[in-house]
């Protein structure tokens, strides 16, 4: 899957758990922006990256 793709859905899902109108849809939302973070993890170490945050320190 492409790296673009999944941090465009990890943003959209983060900016929808700020303007979820409910309990439910904004813990569907974190879960969401979860598993879209651990695939784009996974993808950067597939593809020898770094996380940013290691970059920064």
């Amino acid at each position: 899957m492409d790296l673009n793709y999944l941090l465009a859905r990890h943003q959209v899902s983060l900016m929808r758990v700020q303007n979820a109108s409910g309990c439910e849809a904004r813990f569907a939302h974190r879960r969401l922006a979860s598993e879209y973070a651990l695939r784009i993890d996974a993808l950067r170490l597939d593809l020898g990256a770094t996380s940013p945050i290691i970059q920064a320190q």
